[in-house]
């Protein structure tokens, strides 16, 4: 047997080493860049507090109201655009001009400022009632603040959860029902085999924005519904589609939406009593004499912003243990190793993701694992 290469298989195997190249390159400058901007948001807000701007900002608030919660908006509301300010030119580079360097990107510039100014304005009309929330539990419940916020966030979580799809989802894309026939009747017949019923099965224009491919299981209860990229119903066959959705069908039968919130409330607790213990604890070290003063307020964010990047590893882990789950479910629904394989590669390359990324940083920030990991597993599946 002729054990050499044809020249198609050669050219082939060339494109996909470059194309395995430029994904860690890719790869490197996001890593890069998200350390950056989290080394600067820490650096930023540790000035802004020992510096004493953050006083003198509230000093300045209280100048045009005496209504506390009026000063602690216009407070937040400098603070948060001269954060942005700063943040901007990374920001800006990660998210467009490094996206359209590597041909990820169809945003023009004029929908890359639309979409961002429309994510400002959600930002504000869910972060305002928050943060007013969390000002008059402070301000009222100066020991159990932490108690009572963890409820309210729990709740407030909830609402999101439910709405995000049907109100919040739609201002960014546009959804409709899959009009492909093929892949409706396979959903369709996967989901009676499985006994799985869903709201509805989406496409939405993810296209307008990126060449990527993605697809999603969002909302809870009567919301819930399985979203498909048209960049994913474009570039993959109905069988690979299939795959895909069982995956997402997977985290439904697993209850992985349900577990990941029970995680959420428990780590959502947890961080918020040891942040108020370390924020009762250093007050006076920076000057400060109340926990609801509204100058310390940074402070407290930047010790919940540090008990979020420490626990990120667990969630992570626990976020790869639930994808190798989705997996498998895919896999024994289906068993079609191949199109498995096939849409992992499909991916892999759409996404321009590293396949083989450094094993530290898998662990510490990798919600997914690897692509390698997960082709090698299917290989490996029994069928």
């Amino acid at each position: 047997m002729n054990s050499e290469l044809t020249s198609d298989q050669i050219q082939k195997k060339n494109t996909a080493g470059k194309r395995d190249e430029l994904a860690k390159k890719y790869s490197k400058v996001n890593q890069i860049i998200s350390l950056t901007e989290t080394i600067l948001f820490f650096v930023i807000t540790v000035l802004f507090i020992v510096s004493g701007y953050s006083k003198s900002l509230e000093a300045f608030a209280f100048e045009f109201t005496s209504n506390a919660y009026i000063a602690l908006l216009i407070f937040f509301g400098v603070f948060g655009i001269f954060q942005s300010v700063i943040s901007f030119p990374l920001g800006f580079y990660s998210e467009y001009i490094l996206e359209h360097k590597y041909e990820l990107s169809n945003q023009t510039i004029g929908g890359y400022f639309r979409e961002k100014f429309k994510g400002m304005l959600v930002g504000i009309l869910i972060g305002v009632p928050l943060t007013l929330i969390l000002y008059y539990i402070i301000r009222n419940y100066p020991d159990s603040w932490w108690l009572i916020l963890g409820v309210t966030i729990f709740f407030f979580s909830v609402i999101i959860g439910r709405l995000a799809p049907i109100l919040i989802m739609p201002l960014f894309y546009k959804f409709k029902p899959v009009e492909n026939k093929e892949i409706e009747t396979r959903i369709k017949s996967l989901c009676d085999r499985t006994g799985v019923k869903v709201q509805g099965i989406f496409e939405f224009d993810m296209s307008k924005n990126t060449k990527k491919a993605n697809a999603a299981f969002t909302g809870l209860g009567k919301s819930k519904r399985i979203i498909l990229g048209d960049t994913l119903l474009e570039k993959f066959s109905p069988e690979e589609i299939e795959m895909v959705f069982a995956h997402e069908m997977g985290h439904y039968k697993r209850r992985h939406i349900l577990k990941l919130m029970s995680v959420s409330v428990v780590m959502t607790f947890a961080g918020l009593y040891l942040t108020s213990l370390m924020y009762s604890d250093t007050l006076s070290n920076f000057g400060f004499s109340s926990v609801s003063e509204i100058a310390a307020l940074p402070l407290l964010f930047l010790y919940l912003s540090m008990f979020g990047l420490i626990t990120t590893p667990v969630s992570s882990i626990l976020s790869r243990k639930y994808e190798w789950e989705a997996d498998t479910f895919a896999l024994e629904t289906t068993l079609d190793r191949k199109s498995f394989i096939s849409a992992m590669e499909k991916l892999a390359d759409q996404n321009l993701a590293d396949k083989t990324p450094n094993k530290t940083i898998e662990f510490l920030f990798h919600s997914h694992p690897s692509i390698d990991k997960r082709i090698k597993f299917a290989e490996n599946f029994k069928i």
